[in-house]
């Protein structure tokens, strides 16, 4: 079920009913109202006996039999109704669910004429078949927009972020005491959802106008630089312009300071440092069709419902998103501190998942896996005797270990956060590898530019240390240990799309090439 942690959702303080919190047997996040919404006198009786042939009328609702259910048996009367007519909360429920499309999803809502006409015909006298239609919608629109793909198959698709569970029952209580909080786009989802349904407004708009056409560099030219004239300069203007890069799209030929602008900031977005050329590769990323966009967009929102609007409360966090290979340290949901990182390469993907920071190892050893032993250790020291001592390692048993020092694999520092995955973040001595735009080169662990910066700002905060006492664990040649006296929730996530608050996109390779399967995944289940 859905993985919103309501406690953090809901700081609305209603004047006439008092809202409480707790987890039910099933470990479902509740919430409940003291306060009935409707007035006892207007309530109409539920008739159980109406269930079964509902669903029977209406088969693709039936998964909802249970909750549905759940709903009356707590109530004991209509919902959605009162003996006035439909309660405010249905219309503005009605409206969200003909708007599903706003939220990235391409569903075709089952019975929607008949539910179109429930609300239509609102001087009718309510009947059990209309007060079940609206609550078999309510629930669909839960699932769709705020639950996402269950969790086994977001799972298939490297995804083990936990997913918080939310009793949807209980949540209704809420919505209906205080109908804003479904209207306004702000605390139900992780905020990084409402930003790119921003985004996907403003692409969607660029697709009605026509999108964009096809960049192509003339025969024999391999790159323009400041100054050249190309018919591809005039093509690259219009791209830039429609995303926003340019203010103004001049339709000059030639490669001007202007456009030289806004391709430094199309590459900043994009977290490159731009060489002033325009290439192959450019060219083949801005012409990706605006439809792409789009997609990539939406399976993107669909990974934000899997992650708990906490995230944006929470007071410290460290976050890596794999495919754009940053590190950013977050301080009351604001970025506090970034760092270029290297993730795990194809044969050797860093997973995503979560854990707690709870110490730092500086000058480390470096225990060899197994795999890294029998297939590049132990073949390396066949060819030479000298192997290990050349790359400062020892026998440890049965086992090697590389000793402390600068060429040390894991680098000065290591931050632990205990896992089944025995990944965590690291230093290392190959920094030219973060010169590179792409950086998917590790064994599985995240390899962090500038650890000695994140390690004194955590002990800085956690145990007020200076960067000289860093400094001098980290070349002390010898393993310590530093415990935090306040565990770090770390998350290592997977964002090939990731929006501003002003729905600007920045789009990254898919490095593991997982957004068609959760596309699959996704478009299947609707």
């Amino acid at each position: 079920m859905r993985r919103i942690n309501l406690i953090m959702i809901f700081t609305v303080i209603i004047a006439f009913a008092t809202v409480s919190c707790k987890k039910n047997k099933d470990g479902e996040v509740e919430v409940t109202a003291n306060t009935e919404v409707h007035d006892h006198e207007d309530t109409i009786p539920i008739d159980n006996t109406q269930f079964e042939p509902f669903f029977a009328k209406y088969p693709d609702f039936k998964e909802f039999e249970g909750e549905i259910k759940k709903l009356y048996s707590k109530h004991n009367h209509y919902i959605w109704h009162d003996k006035r007519g439909l309660i405010e909360f249905a219309d503005v429920l009605h409206n969200k669910v003909n708007q599903i499309d706003d939220e990235g999803l391409e569903l075709k809502i089952p019975y929607k004429d008949k539910i179109n006409e429930v609300f239509d015909n609102q001087g009718n006298k309510p009947d059990m078949e209309s007060e079940l239609l609206i609550s078999s919608l309510y629930f669909y629109y839960t699932k769709n927009v705020l639950e996402g793909l269950d969790p086994s198959k977001s799972k298939q698709t490297g995804w083990y972020l936990p997913r918080e569970k939310v009793d949807y029952v209980a949540y209704l209580d809420t919505l209906m005491q205080d109908p804003r909080l479904i209207k306004r786009d702000e605390s139900e989802l992780f905020s990084q959802y409402y930003n790119l349904k921003k985004g996907l407004k403003k692409y969607r708009e660029i697709e009605k106008k026509g999108g964009w056409g096809t960049i192509a560099l003339d025969e024999g030219i391999k790159s323009l630089k400041e100054g050249d004239s190309a018919a591809a300069v005039i093509q690259i203007r219009k791209r830039l312009a429609l995303e926003g890069y340019l203010k103004n799209d001049s339709g000059k030929s030639v490669y001007d300071s202007d456009l030289a602008d806004g391709l430094k900031a199309y590459e900043e977005k994009h977290n490159r440092v731009f060489d002033g050329k325009i290439g192959p590769a450019m060219v083949k990323e801005l012409n990706v069709p605006v439809s792409s966009l789009i997609k990539t967009i939406t399976v993107n929102m669909e990974r934000c419902r899997w992650i708990s609007p906490k995230m944006d409360k929470a007071p410290e966090v460290i976050a890596v998103n794999i495919p754009s290979f940053r590190l950013v340290y977050f301080k009351k949901g604001k970025p506090y501190f970034t760092s270029k990182v290297v993730v795990g390469k194809e044969l050797n993907k860093t997973v995503v998942f979560s854990g707690e920071m709870s110490y730092l190892n500086f000058a480390p050893y470096w225990n060899v896996p197994t795999s890294i032993l029998n297939k590049e250790i132990k073949p390396g020291i066949a060819k030479d005797p000298n192997y290990l001592s050349k790359h400062n390692m020892e026998w440890v048993g049965d086992r090697v270990r590389q000793k402390p020092g600068g060429q040390n694999s894991l680098g000065k520092v290591k931050f632990m956060f205990p896992n089944s995955n025995n990944i965590y973040l690291h230093d290392t001595p190959a920094k030219s590898l973060f010169n590179k735009d792409e950086r998917a080169f590790s064994h599985g662990c995240v390899r962090v530019e500038k650890a000695r910066d994140l390690a004194v700002l955590i002990t800085k905060e956690d145990g007020n240390w200076t960067a000289d006492k860093v400094d001098a664990r980290m070349n002390a040649g010898k393993e310590t240990t530093y415990t935090l006296k306040k565990k770090i929730p770390v998350y290592i996530a997977y964002f090939t799309a990731w929006a501003d608050e002003n729905g600007n996109v920045a789009f990254f390779d898919d490095v593991y090439k997982r957004d068609d399967r959760l596309a699959s995944l996704l478009y299947a289940a609707k």
